[in-house]
């Protein structure tokens, strides 16, 4: 294995329910990076895959040692598997990407070639995005929730896919949040960026982990995580509670006054018991939310456990 001080290149692919891709990312890698340097590494983290993609990475890493694998005790999803590579990769710069094939490597020459101009992290923006309707719509749907939330503008057509420096990656790496979401925390770290177009290919195989129920609970964790929002929306409810409150005082008081309520107090009753009832279990519910978020970030665990390294 090259030394830490020569590489000049990491590859950190998070690998799930990808045995039927990983061999060919492999090689188009390779052959994408040969020109550019032969001093670089491919880490590819299995995030406990249920098929074999954990065999295939090992037989990758049996042909050519430049190619390392890890393999994680559970599935911890894909962010913390993404966590899990940086921190074993030792290039000056490190190039993130799914495995899907979705993410060309052939792009990572003009990726590359636009940091060294002077930028610490450049990203890659899928100019027509080969998914279908559904997902495209779902994702859509997720970034504007999350935009909104969180208060930092998401481009949908921007994920993992980039190159980084190692700074940008230290950054990262020293943000130990329990809810971990990669392109989130490093838009957080900041430094100096470039958004670049790039091609966009059909998924090489298989389907898409991230289904609606995922994403929907990927994106509570996050806004969580990242976001006072909630609470400060809670807090704007309260105001338009009261505010309706008082009007409906004055159409109950109106009715009375006409005659036109002939049970006294019992619609008023029962709307209170209803509107009220549920407004507090929503604000227990939003603040029990913060609260085990933050039990969960106290108790310190590990990101991940790396249960197998490839030899």
């Amino acid at each position: 294995m090259t030394s830490k001080s020569t590489i000049f290149l990491s590859i950190v692919s998070p690998v799930y329910r990808a045995d039927a891709t990983v061999e060919e990312l492999v090689r188009r890698l390779v052959k994408a990076l040969e020109p550019i340097s032969p001093q670089f590494e491919i880490i590819l983290v299995d995030d406990r895959s249920p098929d074999d993609s954990w065999q295939q990475i090992q037989a990758q890493a049996t042909r050519d040692p430049r190619v390392r694998g890890l393999r994680l005790s559970r599935n911890f999803g894909q962010h913390r598997a993404i966590l899990a590579g940086l921190e074993q990769c030792q290039g000056e710069w490190i190039v993130v990407m799914d495995c899907d094939l979705q993410d060309q490597p052939e792009e990572i020459p003009q990726l590359l070639a636009q940091a060294q101009t002077g930028f610490d992290l450049v990203l890659a923006r899928r100019v027509e995005r080969q998914d279908s309707w559904v997902r495209r719509y779902y994702s859509a749907l997720f970034y504007w929730l999350l935009s909104y939330l969180t208060g930092t503008a998401q481009d949908p057509a921007i994920a993992n896919f980039g190159v980084y420096h190692r700074k940008v990656i230290a950054a990262v790496l020293a943000m130990r949040e329990s809810a971990s979401y990669f392109p989130l925390m490093v838009r957080w770290v900041g430094f100096r960026r470039l958004d670049v177009p790039v091609a966009h290919a059909s998924r090489g195989g298989g389907s898409s982990s991230y289904s609606f129920s995922r994403m929907s609970n990927l994106a509570l964790d996050i806004i969580l995580a990242y976001s006072d929002k909630p609470l400060r929306l809670t807090v704007k409810l309260g105001l338009v509670v009261s505010g309706t409150t008082f009007v409906m005082i004055l159409v109950m008081l109106f009715r009375f006054l006409n005659g036109q309520i002939v049970v006294l107090g019992y619609t008023s009753l029962i709307l209170s018991i209803w509107f009220f009832s549920g407004l507090v279990l929503s604000v227990l519910g939003m603040v029990g939310l913060y609260l085990g978020k933050t039990f969960e970030q106290v108790k310190n665990r590990p990101l991940y456990l790396v249960d197998e390294v490839s030899k």
